[in-house]
């Protein structure tokens, strides 16, 4: 990327913050057709891909004040699109038994392309991993042992409940303690969004 585009970039970030809408219009047109090429992949309708594309930006513009890098503007646009792509793949599954596995896969396939977005390498991912692994062992002893059992192991609530001999209400107000803590935890160092991406990988 030559350096007349990169200064172009930055100028046109701060506009953008200051609320001109031709600079919004300049990240529009920047990467309009990636973010609908990326949900075309995965929900296969082209007018649907254009409409979440759309309320990417909307939702962009409304929270423009919270983006504080301008690399955030691409992960923010490629986050609202991975989760407007998810609901709708919620939704049209509704019915299928199939639906766990198959939004599970997709979400997958979505975080790995919102990291190459990103040019998050193998080793930077890797790292990332061991931090939040390590985290994963200060944790309280009940919320680790839930935690494993759910993310690691890929038990059920219920199989935790009786192996641990407590309720899915407990299961799960500990697996909910967990997340907490490591977002938390995890927050001073790496953005809420790969902190999701990884754990949810986990």
């Amino acid at each position: 990327m030559n350096s007349t585009l990169i200064d172009n970039k930055e100028y046109q970030f701060r506009r953008f913050k200051k609320g001109d809408e031709k600079a919004f219009d300049f990240f529009f047109k920047l990467y309009y057709n990636q973010i609908v090429g990326f949900c075309i992949q995965f929900i296969g309708d082209r007018d649907k891909a254009k409409s979440i594309g759309q309320e990417a930006y909307v939702n962009l513009w409304v929270n423009r004040k919270k983006v504080r890098k301008i690399e955030g503007i691409k992960s923010f646009l490629y986050t609202s699109a991975k989760s407007d792509c998810l609901n709708l793949l919620r939704h049209q599954k509704v019915i299928s038994k199939y639906k766990d596995n198959y939004i599970r896969e997709k979400e997958g396939q979505l975080n790995i392309e919102v990291l190459n977005s990103m040019n998050f390498d193998a080793v930077m991912f890797s790292e990332l991993e061991e931090l939040i692994k390590t985290s994963i062992k200060k944790l309280p002893e009940k919320c680790k042992r839930v935690f494993v059992m759910r993310r690691i192991d890929n038990k059920k609530n219920n199989e935790i409940a009786m192996e641990l001999n407590i309720s899915v209400k407990a299961v799960e107000a500990n697996m909910t303690r967990a997340l907490k803590y490591l977002r938390y935890s995890l927050s001073d160092y790496i953005s809420v969004l790969l902190i999701g991406i990884v754990l949810h990988s986990l």
